[in-house]
């Protein structure tokens, strides 16, 4: 898989996608932290010692590692000039109670970095996530939203997602509760 190169009309500015490698261990583990640190650790419901707990777990070198390794994970890196601007992980063969698909693809996270909101990162990712998984042959993508990001969401049927479920998601020792979206692709 090469990289795409995109241009967002108001910003002028060249986002540049590619696949992650083995050797972006420690860039895609600092975006990771970094990213999700700056999207939830100031909501109220987030205690600091649940977003510790799963962050160390999650967000850890070797656990990137482990993740870069499996063949069933994919991930995108989006650039601007060299710098590393958001990222996206896809897991094919996947599926949850409620995901109605025979060749699913699941949307496992997607986020950009704070200084670069609102510059096009999330939806360049997003279209190359799709451009992906039809390349794959996948029947629909699904994702996990926090309930108490009205923004995600937003930005998810904004992009052809709908409401089918929910699930657990375990943030330390906080069971919150994500949407489940999917998309027919």
């Amino acid at each position: 898989m090469g990289s795409s190169c995109f241009k967002h009309a108001e910003m002028f500015t060249d986002i540049n996608i590619r696949h992650a490698e083995s050797k972006d261990v420690k860039l895609l583990t600092d975006l990771a932290y970094t990213t999700f640190w700056d999207a939830f650790h100031q909501h109220p419901a987030n205690r600091p010692d649940d977003m510790a707990a799963y962050m160390a777990e999650a967000f850890s070198e070797e656990q990137t590692g482990r993740e870069l390794a499996d063949e069933k994970n994919i991930f995108l890196l989006a650039e601007i000039d060299g710098e590393a601007a958001g990222y996206a992980k896809l897991i094919v063969d996947v599926i949850e109670e409620g995901i109605t698909a025979e060749r699913p693809i699941e949307l496992n996270r997607l986020y950009t970095h704070q200084k670069f909101l609102g510059k096009g990162i999330g939806q360049a990712l997003m279209d190359e996530c799709f451009s992906f998984a039809r390349e794959l042959g996948r029947d629909v993508m699904w994702l996990g939203v926090w309930e108490y990001n009205p923004r995600a969401q937003r930005f998810y049927e904004k992009n052809g997602f709908r409401i089918v479920g929910s699930h657990v998601f375990q943030l330390g020792s906080d069971a919150q509760t994500d949407l489940l979206m999917q998309r027919e692709i």
